[in-house]
């Protein structure tokens, strides 16, 4: 059986590498960040198992960490926070962690938290391991685009970005909120690639379908319509 690979979110060094330590000897990878923006493109490139969280991290907080994960993956998160006030652990659970541990914790406690969630989440249904449109393919463990069931090669960043449409079709989503879910940070130059590779994906697709499903809504940013087979300009 595969090591399970756990991502860990932590800036305080000493608790990443006791966190690290434990979940070893529990016989699992562990991939560490230091903060949130780190954490997110750790989380888009190596694809864990499991992803556990601290709330007081740098550059984006646990919360907002835990809020963009969940617009692109049901992957399971282990919130871990100093606080042990009841609202925080709800909404923790609301905004879709699957559980939530207080520090300090013992050895004991991590893994048996870790393994619970581990085979929770094996027994479940993986949903939107392939996103299946009248357009597209994305088949994510795979990282496989086909438009019109022909497969098309993409970037990295290419794939992000179609996995953001693929998950929202019909729905207008700000330039922001791509930046957000793509590149995990903010910023004028990563406003401006938005643009660049919107058209890069434009591009090929019309190259494989001959249409753009991506329409742009100007002064809020694009959407995307996988039923758009008889458009051929963009919008």
């Amino acid at each position: 059986m595969a090591r399970k690979q756990v991502l860990v979110i932590e800036d305080d060094a000493a608790a990443s590498t006791l966190v690290g330590e434990m979940l070893r000897r529990a016989d699992m990878d562990v991939i560490a960040a230091s903060d949130g923006l780190e954490g997110l493109r750790t989380f888009y490139e190596r694809n864990p198992d499991l992803v556990i969280i601290d709330i007081r991290i740098p550059e984006l907080d646990g919360w907002q960490v835990l809020e963009r994960v969940r617009e692109l993956s049901n992957v399971p998160v282990l919130i871990l926070t100093v606080s042990d006030a009841e609202l925080d652990k709800v909404r923790a659970l609301r905004q879709g962690a699957d559980d939530y541990l207080t520090k300090p914790f013992g050895r004991a406690e991590l893994i048996a938290r870790v393994e619970a969630i581990l085979r929770r989440s094996g027994r479940r249904a993986a949903p939107n391991e392939v996103l299946v449109d009248g357009l597209l393919e994305i088949d994510l463990p795979r990282r496989r685009v086909a438009v019109l069931g022909n497969e098309v090669s993409v970037t990295p960043t290419e794939f992000k970005l179609l996995v953001a449409f693929a998950r929202h079709p019909d729905q207008v989503l700000s330039r922001e909120q791509l930046v957000a879910t793509v590149w995990g940070h903010d910023g004028a130059r990563s406003v401006e690639q938005v643009k660049l590779y919107v058209g890069y994906i434009r591009r090929k697709v019309r190259g494989a379908a001959g249409v753009n499903p991506i329409e742009t809504v100007r002064g809020f940013g694009y959407r995307y319509r996988p039923d758009a087979a008889g458009e051929n300009k963009d919008a």
